[in-house]
């Protein structure tokens, strides 16, 4: 049995069921309970909110406040590790690349990735982001009712093809890569994070889709490098790269991985906040009418002002803020280590131990946000900047420090442009219930979000 002491408030025992159970760090009346039970019921947020509500700021699962993010997110490898927490990754993304390599090589290929990602490398997608937004939306007619979150999938995955898989898969398997993706993203759920190689369906669908993936990828890699042709997309980005440390080129297996790697992250990503932004708009009639006051504005510009700015877009912070896309960043302990609270009090962290940033809890904080459960956008404008008040690790809805996403930029330029095109051209109802969300893993709206759509009709 281990002793985690702490400077003030008493000392936290470990049993050998730890993981099934949150014991409160300090108190004259100790209080347990099983995690399982809420989980079932209320999901992994629900489990971190019940414990925060009732323990306080430290117990199993910790949550120690804004303050310890800071070594959360700073420390280095060899005393917090990202790489040990996400193994179950392994069988989506493939071998030899994310978490199945060393620090040092996955560091070298999340360079790969900044230079497809560079803002120069955004500005370019622009334009064929654009074309696809247009082509699919004028499908729409003149009136209807949709599934936002569908629409959302699909015009996404549009984008990524054209944008970061190249016209091999855009204008000849978008369908099936589609198809492939969605068997990917459903072999991760919460049995996944504890037994990756257990042979359920939804793990078996899992690997046929990766298995038919690397097939796709591997091919066109084979005939773009025989051929001599190449595209303007991230997968010649990839193609092309080098290992600084030998010089030697990225291989066909390396590249599917890194291909799946980011289009199971990045479309998770875009897609659950696309639909998050949209509904919550659709929800408070006035931001609705601000965010399409605002296009208006700006399509009355002249050109080359009124083209292509789509900063102008209402932020999706506030969105993301209320609606995560993950309930939980997680890394692991690889030494012992003393972190501080905001509370003033000094935690001894053993080495092995699971961490956690709760976003579900750090993002509806009342010391950091103001009526934190309340939609409102203008907290993070110049004057409020709530999210700033509270220090550079306050919002972190897309990570921070060294692992920080580097797929945010392309994120919010995908749904700048959706929403963008939306807001001009058509007046939207939400006509089902305000979506509930689905807890476990995915934090995606729970069910069919469905939307009326009216087109506009447009002054020259």
């Amino acid at each position: 049995m281990s002793i985690t002491r702490c400077s003030h408030h008493g000392r936290r025992l470990k049993s050998e069921n730890d993981h099934l159970i949150c014991k409160q760090a300090a108190a004259q009346k100790a209080t347990v309970t099983t995690v399982p039970a809420i989980l079932c019921t209320k999901g992994l947020p629900g489990v971190i909110r019940e414990q925060h509500s009732k323990l306080g700021s430290v117990f199993t699962l910790s949550a120690l406040g804004i303050k310890a993010c800071a070594h959360f997110f700073h420390a280095t490898e060899s005393e917090i590790s990202i790489g040990d927490v996400y193994k179950m990754t392994v069988p989506i993304f493939g071998k030899g690349v994310g978490y199945d390599v060393d620090n040092d090589t996955r560091n070298e290929q999340h360079r790969f990735f900044a230079d497809a990602l560079r803002p120069a490398k955004l500005r370019s997608y622009v334009a064929p982001m654009l074309r696809e937004v247009e082509e699919y939306f004028a499908k729409w007619g003149q009136c209807g009712t949709v599934d936002l979150k569908q629409e959302m999938d699909t015009v996404l995955m549009l984008m990524a093809s054209r944008c970061l898989l190249g016209e091999e898969v855009r204008d000849h398997m978008h369908g099936e890569v589609s198809s492939l993706l969605h068997d990917l993203t459903g072999g991760l759920h919460l049995a996944s994070m504890f037994f990756p190689y257990l042979p359920t369906p939804a793990h078996r669908r899992r690997d046929k889709a990766r298995a038919r993936l690397e097939e796709i990828f591997s091919g066109i890699v084979r005939s773009r490098r025989s051929s001599g042709r190449a595209g303007d997309d991230l997968l010649q980005v990839l193609i092309d790269s080098r290992y600084k440390k030998d010089g030697r080129a990225t291989t066909e297996a390396e590249i599917t991985g890194l291909l799946v790697a980011l289009l199971f992250a990045g479309h998770h990503t875009s897609s659950t906040a696309a639909a998050w932004t949209v509904a919550r708009l659709l929800r408070h009639g006035e931001w609705l009418r601000a965010a399409t006051e605002e296009q208006r504005r700006l399509r009355l510009r002249p050109p080359p002002q009124g083209q292509g700015d789509y900063d102008g877009v209402l932020r999706m912070d506030e969105a993301l803020r209320l609606h995560p896309v993950t309930p939980v960043i997680l890394r692991r302990a690889r030494r012992a280590f003393t972190v501080e609270t905001e509370e003033g009090g000094e935690y001894e962290v053993p080495e092995g131990r699971m961490l956690a940033t709760p976003l579900v809890v750090i993002n509806m904080l009342p010391g950091v946000y103001r009526d934190p459960e309340a939609f409102d956008p203008d907290r993070f404008a110049h004057g409020r900047a709530e999210d700033k008040a509270a220090g550079a690790l306050a919002y972190t809805s897309f990570g921070a420090g060294k692992h920080a996403c580097m797929g945010e930029g392309y994120a919010y330029l995908q749904i700048k442009v959706i929403l963008s095109h939306l807001l001009t051209n058509f007046e939207l109802h939400l006509v089902s219930p305000f979506p509930e969300t689905d807890n476990m893993i995915s934090m995606r709206p729970k069910g069919e979000v469905m939307v009326r759509y009216t087109r506009r009709r447009l002054l020259e």
